[in-house]
């Protein structure tokens, strides 16, 4: 029954997720045109929001946790663990009253409706891999800015998403660049989980009945930490989370 209903629902879920992001495309351009950045982010957080419940229809059980614990009136860094393509929507709406940025890989800047929108306009750090030097300048100008508006950044250290589920190894290089740039920053671990489950299967279909649960574990402080004992510490804390 259940492979039955992941079949049956999976495109009724795939077509509300391709109509809401067509239709926040020019939601998102008329309210930046009118209302500049603070219109234009809560149109953000509704799109996100529709994304993130509108897996109801897949069964699915959603769940947050920690967010009260969030550290207040000071910048943060989001490091995650990355299972799919899903794990943006309920970063943005998690994180929503601390104006949550992204280190993104530059493609995704463009030829996705909403999405590709709001990571050019919303303040997010569209790095070049091939280019270094671009890449740490984009990361300059968004700790920088998180520094100085005491918002976050979410970065993936695991590079590319996890195809099994199982944590890969992160890298440090992205997290110590932005503590540079943000030095009051603090780091938030944050685990994702269900979300390979979900796309088990790739984009068809979606899994019904799946447990998506995003926790935010205990806030560290790097004040005089080295950047990679930080991140094998965090990869260990998530790794811990998840059973693995």
């Amino acid at each position: 029954m259940k492979k039955l209903l992941s079949y049956l629902l999976s495109p009724i879920y795939i077509l509300f997720f391709v109509l809401v992001l067509l239709i926040f495309h020019p939601i998102q351009m008329v309210c930046r045109l009118l209302g500049g950045y603070q219109l234009r982010k809560k149109s953000v957080d509704v799109l996100n929001y529709l994304l993130v419940y509108g897996l109801y229809i897949m069964g699915c059980k959603i769940r947050f946790k920690g967010f009260e614990n969030l550290p207040k009136d000071r910048p943060f860094i989001i490091v995650s663990n990355h299972q799919s393509l899903m794990d943006i929507p309920p970063i943005v709406i998690g994180f929503r009253k601390h104006h949550p940025k992204f280190v993104s890989k530059i493609e995704l800047g463009k030829g996705i409706p909403s999405i590709s929108y709001n990571l050019r306009h919303g303040g997010s750090a569209l790095i070049d891999r091939k280019n270094p030097r671009q890449s740490i300048a984009e990361i300059m100008k968004l700790g920088k800015h998180i520094e100085k508006e005491k918002y976050c950044a979410s970065i993936f250290p695991e590079g590319t998403r996890s195809k099994t589920g199982k944590v890969k190894r992160f890298q440090h290089a992205g997290i110590a660049s932005l503590l540079k740039y943000s030095p009051s920053a603090v780091l938030v671990p944050f685990v994702i989980d269900g979300n390979r489950e979900l796309m088990k299967k790739g984009n068809f279909p979606l899994t019904f009945g799946t447990r998506l649960t995003y926790t935010v574990l205990p806030t560290i402080d790097p004040k005089g930490r080295n950047a990679e004992e930080l991140t094998q510490e965090i990869e260990s804390m998530i790794k811990r989370e998840l059973g693995q």
